[in-house]
This record gives C-alpha cells, sequence and structure tokens, in this order.
C-alpha cells in the first residue's frame, strides 16, 4: 500500500536544493505529487508532498532531514494520507477591499470551505487613516487565489461571495484565470 509524506523546507535561497530533494526522493523509489515553492527576500519555503511504499517513505524521513541540515535548511516532514490532486482548471483571483472588518478573513474562509474551495495563495494589505482623514476606517486589500472545484458554477459562487460581503460595505471581484 503507497503512504505518502508531507516534507516542509524553509531557509535561504540555495541553488540546486530542488534538485537535491528531488533526486533523494527518487533515489528511495517515491514520486513527487505535488510541490509549491516560493521565494521570500532571500529566503524560500518548499512544501511537496511524495508518495511510496513504507520502507521508501521511511527512508525519506531520514534522508530528506539530513540532507537539508547540510545545506543549513529547516525541515518538517509528516506523514499523511489521501492527497487529492489540486483542481487547475478553475483557479480565481479574489479580490476584497474596504474597511478593516474584524473577523473578515475569517467569515470569508468559512464560505470557502463551505463550498469545499481551496486557498492557496493570501496576501492582506493595511492602509492606514491619513493625517487628512484621521476620523477614517482602515482600510484593506485582501488577494486570494482560490481552486473551485469541477462540480461548482463559478457564477453562482460570485454571485454568493458577492452576498457575503454586502452586508460587510466590502467591494469583492472574482478574476478567473484559465
Amino acid at each position: 500500500m503507497k503512504q505518502q509524506l508531507i516534507i516542509t523546507i524553509l531557509g535561504a535561497d540555495q541553488f540546486g536544493v530542488l534538485s537535491n530533494l528531488a533526486e533523494i526522493v527518487s533515489s528511495v523509489g517515491c514520486n513527487i505529487l505535488d510541490s509549491r515553492q516560493a521565494t521570500y527576500g532571500k529566503d524560500f519555503s518548499l512544501t511537496m508532498i511524495i508518495e511510496g511504499s513504507q520502507s521508501a517513505i521511511t527512508k525519506a524521513e531520514c534522508l530528506v532531514p539530513q540532507t537539508c541540515q547540510k545545506h543549513n535548511l529547516l525541515s518538517l516532514v509528516k506523514r499523511t494520507s489521501a492527497h487529492n490532486k489540486q483542481n487547475l482548471e478553475n483557479i480565481a483571483d479574489v479580490i476584497i477591499r474596504g474597511d478593516s472588518t474584524p473577523g473578515l478573513i475569517d467569515n470569508v474562509t468559512k464560505f470557502f470551505a463551505i463550498y469545499r474551495i481551496s486557498v492557496s495563495a493570501f496576501r492582506l494589505k493595511f492602509v492606514e487613516p491619513t493625517e487628512a482623514n484621521p476620523s477614517s476606517a482602515r482600510q484593506m486589500k485582501c488577494k486570494m487565489v482560490i481552486s473551485i472545484p469541477h462540480e461548482l458554477e463559478v457564477t453562482e459562487i460570485e454571485r454568493a461571495f458577492h452576498t457575503l460581503l454586502q452586508p460587510l460595505n466590502l467591494r469583492g471581484e472574482f478574476r478567473q484565470n484559465h
């Protein structure tokens, strides 16, 4: 029976790290099911899920942290199961603008969870009131990249999303990426 392992790595951005990890994963007999990498300043993060036999996953659990230690990287490994590929056909950017409202992100993420919509990227930026208008509320702009399941109608989700934002006096946009 195949087993799965999530690997998360964080550290200084270095040339060849992804290649070294892919070589290790391959050498123990595992496949990389999915991975995400991001660069933040001079650092990067990498998360991948691999799959293999029990003995292959055990070998990876030992070798990946050793390799990361040699490169002065932090690593975390955790066994998991039932990974499903992310739907890359119904990807959308969601942008929300307006007054910063306590609980807003919680409301939005609960909305997405009800529809089984996954959030793959998230940014939140606040703009403080200006001297010219010190009594104005703190403004925010939130951007999320979401993946909508195939069986859902995007226009219906967008309509429900705007219904969620309306009482909060927020503006929202959906931009579908094909």
